[in-house]
């Protein structure tokens, strides 16, 4: 059968729509791959797109070295990219979980994917200069990788990333761009000599086989790589379209990490959430109606509900996955003892800022066990403006808790917390204690009116059945001593100055 050679550009089209398409959604992967691996999810997604764009320029120069046999070297083009598509998450979980390097090998494959998305496109349109004249030709083969990256951006935020994963997202790009390439391969092949038809047929039956034996060896490999990067037992692994859960086990204890950063154990977790729920409800007259944001492991919720005057719990956390995992999880519905599934809880799958904005109820109590501010996106849960909502929800009388982090690892982060929530017009109590797998931990009590350590001696706790906390011990948590580094000039944290999330960095992590 005779193609024409409106037919034979058409197919050319494509092939370049397939290149846009895996392109585009490459970066996604390798922007998203950077911020669970890296952190600071705006910085890397910054950082990846901004390289792949100088890459495909680069690819775009070095195109002019190659004068002739063109088609030839933009099927190994596209050959390439689908291998590196392919395999970039595999990789880059690998990596992940042998070194700490992980952020040089997802930048050397951006530069890569990039390098050879930006020598297809001059590729494809010294081809098709035989099958249009330079007018139509630059505007249709631009018009057709742009229209690919606006169906591969869709694919993966709609599709990829919630149903297919990042494990296996790549291996359908990478099939997409070989299937198209070979199609135009197959078509254009009369102007490849014979010897240069062999070696792109062999390369193709290579790949083939490299792609689905990646596609069924991609969840051993990725579980190899999250076993190697955590010192005990994964018994559980999600990737959501927010973050990856991963859960471990040591003996009968099971922990629970979110993006590799630990969260709670339940060898230790009632050290954290009984201080936090017991502070902030003792310090409250009448806790009925009560706010949880985040918290999706119900391990607070299970606090809360051992007062008999609860009538409702609100808990708002963005991923379903970890609300779920509180639900149904064996594990974690044994750890908070059902109180997810309790009938005076209501999930909200939401971001926490937008449902404070959202919502005009008010709480006798609200608590904010979040993740910490290690990012420009996480920042803003913990700014000014933030605080400002939270005491807008707050029933007169009502009291605000929120986690902040470490004051001894992080002091100017934690100092900075308190200093914005003083600016959002909260009265503030430090509290601190020692969680053995976290290490020293800290939480901030906000109130309209004065609060002080000598109000937390008249919280009774008797009636609770508590695995640790004790008035005494309540009361010892408000002692700080003086903070270790000075924190005179600390900043407010507000969305538009966001400061926080610097001196998060600037802490001592690496001292626990």
């Amino acid at each position: 059968m005779t193609i024409s050679r409106r037919g034979k550009s058409r197919v050319l089209k494509i092939a370049l729509f397939a290149t846009g398409f895996s392109g585009i959604v490459a970066e996604y992967i390798l922007s998203t791959l950077a911020s669970y691996f890296i952190g600071n999810a705006i910085l890397q997604f910054t950082l990846i797109v901004s390289i792949m764009l100088f890459s495909m320029g680069l690819g775009s120069r070095l195109s002019k070295g190659f004068t002739t046999h063109v088609l030839y070297y933009f099927v190994l083009a596209e050959l390439c990219l689908s291998v590196l598509v392919s395999f970039s998450a595999i990789v880059s979980y690998l990596v992940f979980g042998i070194t700490n390097n992980s952020w040089l090998v997802i930048y050397l494959l951006s530069i890569a994917i990039g390098l050879l998305i930006g020598l297809e496109i001059p590729f494809a349109t010294r081809i098709n200069e035989d099958y249009q004249e330079l007018r139509v030709n630059i505007s249709s083969i631009l018009e057709k990788d742009y229209y690919g990256s606006l169906a591969g951006g869709l694919f993966f935020a709609f599709v990829g990333l919630p149903y297919l994963g990042l494990t296996y997202t790549p291996f359908v790009l990478g099939a997409i761009n070989l299937g198209v390439s070979f199609w135009l391969f197959w078509i254009l092949r009369g102007r490849l000599s014979l010897s240069r038809q062999r070696i792109l047929s062999t390369l193709y039956l290579i790949v083939t086989v490299l792609i689905l034996a990646g596609v069924f060896s991609a969840q051993p490999l990725v579980t190899f790589g999250d076993q190697a990067k955590y010192k005990d037992k994964v018994v559980y692994t999600e990737q959501t379209p927010y973050q990856k859960i991963v859960m471990t086990q040591w003996q009968g204890w099971h922990s629970l990490y979110i993006n590799g950063n630990q969260q709670l154990s339940t060898f230790d977790e009632y050290l954290y959430h009984e201080p936090m729920a017991h502070a902030a409800a003792g310090l409250t007259d009448n806790v009925q109606n009560v706010l949880i944001l985040g918290g999706g492991d119900g391990c607070l919720a299970r606090e809360i509900l051992k007062y008999d005057s609860v009538r409702s719990i609100t808990l708002v956390d963005l991923d379903p996955a970890m609300t779920d995992l509180g639900k149904y999880n064996e594990v974690w519905v044994a750890a908070n003892e059902g109180a997810m599934n309790s009938s005076k809880l209501t999930v909200h799958n939401e971001d926490a800022f937008s449902f404070l904005e959202a919502n005009p109820d008010k709480y006798d109590l609200i608590l904010t066990d979040l993740p910490d501010p290690k990012s420009v996106d996480l920042n803003k849960l913990y700014t000014v403006e933030f605080y400002s909502l939270c005491k807008r929800r707050l029933q007169p009388g009502g009291t605000f808790i929120t986690q902040a982090g470490s004051p001894y690892y992080a002091t100017l982060a934690f100092y900075s917390m308190e200093k914005s929530m003083r600016a959002a017009g909260l009265n503030t109590l430090p509290l601190r204690n020692q969680v053995l797998t976290l290490g020293e931990w800290g939480w901030l009590i906000g109130k309209s009116n004065e609060v002080t350590a000598a109000d937390l001696e008249r919280v009774k706790l008797d009636n609770l059945k508590l695995r640790w906390l004790t008035t005494d011990a309540l009361e010892g948590m408000t002692h700080f001593g003086k903070p270790l580094v000075d924190t005179t000039g600390v900043q407010v944290n507000t969305i538009f100055k966001p400061k926080l999330y610097t001196y998060y960095k600037q802490g001592n992590w690496d001292l626990y």
